[in-house]
């Protein structure tokens, strides 16, 4: 899962707020790092929403 595909599953949020997600040390780290960005595997990205989803809606508000 790239970060395009990451910033869609998080309901839309800019590239900005996307990279912060990123970036956080929570954060699962990328498998790849390719020249058209980092990958995630899918499964570790959908895992840390579950736990962390609220958090980021609130911090949105």
């Amino acid at each position: 899962m790239g970060a395009h595909e990451i910033r869609l599953r998080l309901g839309g949020v800019s590239r900005q707020r996307a990279y912060q997600i990123t970036s956080r040390a929570d954060f699962p780290a990328p498998v790849a790092d390719l020249k058209q960005g980092k990958v995630w595997l899918a499964e570790d990205v959908e895992a840390w929403m579950k736990v962390h989803r609220r958090d980021i809606d609130d911090a949105e508000a």
